[in-house]
């Protein structure tokens, strides 16, 4: 049922045009369409959430004081982490043979035999191979989830699963590291990857006995998808996963090395991050149909812009805390590039081009954290410069957005 903005809306500066005044109402859980692909895909995102995170957790811990990782030998482990992005395009050739709600269910069981196993193998090679193995489950699952949301879910529901799945996301990261942190006293670090792990493929086999599938969908394409029309959904997706990189390697060292922020205050920003998100994701997917992806993502890179310069210039640590949470908050808006491309795309074409799309934000997660650590050897400050740089290419880009007016009628 679709109902119509307050007039003060209508009236105010979003200046809607007459086919956007309506906004679906949130369906209630009973009433989405496709039950079934969400509960899978919602259970899957929970265990996801769970595998990776505790990974990430125990990782730093593990490969220095069990592995004895040197710095080099760390700083390759974290490169080759993400060449299984950059090999995401791999996803096409599997679906070939697979259907993509098995592929989905067998790379959770991959990610969460890959964390499993790391607490026994506490050597520079055991660590590289799981992995490997842990980040090819991990980013099959990311493309795979991605385009099974988009593929089932139509244009006002889509930015609204995405927002719960993510929320959930969230709950799952707050939630195994709280085991984590009750655990880490009396189990090994083989007992807490094996708890982050198992649950992992616990949930990822229950996922291979189900069939979510619905009957009517566009067959997608086989093959690589590559359009000139879809050139603007590429070049947001790569200028995000630059400016992402920005936020993961050097807004955290910024907080680490400059303000000398402990472990407990890191943790303390993790638990406040995804606490932030378990509530805000779902808003973010309402306030994508309310005033639509290019005012979502104007906001956001105006927003970015401004915290990466204020990086530059704050002394204060409570202030350089601030700024590290509303750089976290603001982020989560780049859903709407992917609910942008469901808005433009041949139905058909979903599959092939999440594959493409997570390759291509993986570009930049190889050479920027390269580049950024050589220019931050100059002048910490350049890094940001480059990420506000990057904020504003994505402001410009942005404005040539251009969706289709849907649903008029209402």
């Amino acid at each position: 049922q679709a109902v119509p903005f307050p007039p003060y809306i209508r009236r105010g500066v979003f200046r809607l045009r007459p086919q956007e005044y309506c906004v679906q109402r949130i369906p209630d859980l009973p009433t989405i369409p496709n039950r079934p692909m969400y509960i899978f895909l919602l259970v899957l995102t929970v265990a996801n959430a769970v595998g990776y995170q505790g990974w990430s957790t125990l990782y730093t811990n593990f490969a220095v004081h069990e592995a004895g990782l040197t710095g080099a030998q760390n700083g390759l482990v974290q490169s080759l982490r993400e060449v299984p992005g950059l090999l995401s395009i791999g996803v096409i050739l599997l679906l070939l043979v697979l259907r993509e709600h098995r592929l989905a269910a067998l790379s959770v069981v991959m990610l969460g035999a890959g964390v499993l196993a790391a607490g026994f193998f506490p050597s520079f090679g055991g660590i590289v191979f799981t992995t490997m193995l842990m980040s090819f489950g991990f980013h099959y699952f990311e493309t795979t989830n991605q385009s099974l949301i988009l593929q089932y879910f139509d244009v006002r529901t889509a930015p609204l699963i995405i927002g719960r799945l993510r929320g959930l996301n969230a709950g799952g990261n707050l939630a195994i590291g709280a085991v984590i942190f009750l655990a880490a006293g009396v189990l090994p670090f083989s007992g807490l990857f094996a708890i982050s792990g198992g649950l992992a493929i616990l949930a990822g086999l229950w996922a291979l006995t189900q069939d979510p599938r619905a009957q009517g969908l566009p067959v997608q394409r086989r093959g690589m998808v590559m359009r000139k029309r879809y050139w603007l959904f590429y070049l947001l997706t790569l200028l995000g996963g630059a400016r992402r990189q920005i936020f993961i390697v050097f807004s955290a060292f910024l907080l680490v090395e400059r303000f000398e922020f402990g472990v407990r205050e890191m943790t303390l920003f993790f638990m406040l991050n995804n606490a932030v998100n378990w509530f805000l994701n779902p808003l973010i997917g309402k306030a994508i149909n309310a005033v639509g992806e290019r005012r979502l993502l104007v906001m956001e890179c105006l927003s970015l812009a401004g915290i990466c310069l204020a990086y530059t210039v704050v002394e204060a640590r409570w202030l350089v805390g601030l700024l590290y949470v509303l750089d976290q908050i603001f982020f989560n808006f780049i859903v709407a590039v992917r609910t942008y491309f469901q808005k433009i795309a041949d139905p058909a074409d979903i599959a092939p081009s999440m594959a493409v799309s997570v390759a291509v934000n993986h570009v930049a997660a190889v050479v920027v954290p390269v580049v950024g650590g050589m220019l931050w050897m100059m002048d910490f400050r350049i890094p940001f410069y480059l990420g506000a740089a990057l904020a504003g290419c994505s402001l410009v880009a942005t404005l040539f957005m251009r969706v289709p007016a849907r649903g008029a009628s209402c």
